[in-house]
């Protein structure tokens, strides 16, 4: 029996209450899956230990932390050297997730944004990758992402990509890379992969943001890193790719930008 193709979950969150129970089932089932790697998102930095402390439990998972733009004004706010001294760690591979979401939080946009800086000049100083959420925030988002790359380049994945095609085109014109979780694979998500369609290949990653936005069949239930794997399936399909082709062009962009995940 063959074995699946390696892929890599670059976006999870293996620290949230929905996997307590059966954590080691969960990365045991991503790794059959061919998912050999994950990346688990610490969002509030209090929570720092915990979401460490998970990485080195389990080989196949790395980790980044920041503070998400919907909890920034209810956490401290970080420092660039609080950020740049978690990098010391081995398996730590990326800044955030930060950015912006004026979707549920638009009150809280100022503090965002202070936030949304403070993180970019840890991704600046550290070389690791800035992770991004953006919803309902394209233009600030546009606007902060160039000008600060005008003041020193840093690189960056706009996470869960599903923003205009205007911010995909401002974020690969930086040279950025953009992800697809899963729903890119939703049915009614065509215009969406319509734009994946016009990004170059090779700044393509896909994720989970697990335990959210499970792809079909199992839309509605709880995600898992095992199914990145569907995501990527259907990304294949998208651009008339082999699985296996799509898998290891997607593993390539994984490791020419998340550098210190490499295995």
């Amino acid at each position: 029996m063959s074995l699946p193709p390696h892929i890599t979950d670059s976006h999870c969150h293996l620290d949230f209450p929905d996997f307590a129970e059966e954590l080691p089932e969960v990365v045991a089932r991503a790794v059959e899956a061919g998912v050999h790697r994950m990346v688990t998102i610490c969002t509030k930095l209090r929570q720092v230990d915990q979401v460490k402390a998970i990485s080195e439990r389990f080989d196949p998972v790395f980790w980044a932390a920041g503070t998400h733009p919907m909890s920034a004004a209810e956490e401290p706010l970080a420092s660039v050297d609080e950020l740049v001294a978690l990098a010391e760690h081995p398996k730590f591979v990326a800044i955030g997730e930060t950015g912006l979401d004026y979707h549920y939080t638009a009150e809280s946009a100022e503090i965002q944004k202070e936030s949304l800086r403070i993180h970019i000049a840890a991704a600046r100083e550290t070389q690791l990758p800035l992770i991004i959420h953006a919803r309902a925030a394209d233009d600030d988002m546009a606007n902060i992402l160039t000008e600060e790359y005008k003041n020193g380049a840093y690189p960056c994945v706009m996470h869960c990509f599903s923003s205009s095609k205007e911010l995909a085109l401002a974020a690969l014109d930086l040279g950025f890379y953009l992800s697809m979780s899963g729903i890119t694979a939703f049915p009614k998500s065509e215009e969406l992969r319509e734009i994946f369609r016009e990004v170059p290949k090779d700044r393509i990653l896909v994720e989970t943001d697990s335990p959210y936005l499970a792809p079909p069949p199992h839309r509605g239930k709880r995600n898992e890193p095992a199914y990145s794997a569907k995501t990527a399936l259907k990304a294949a399909e998208t651009f008339g790719m082999d699985y296996a082709e799509f898998a290891a062009l997607t593993e390539a962009n994984f490791e020419r930008l998340f550098t210190k995940a490499m295995l």
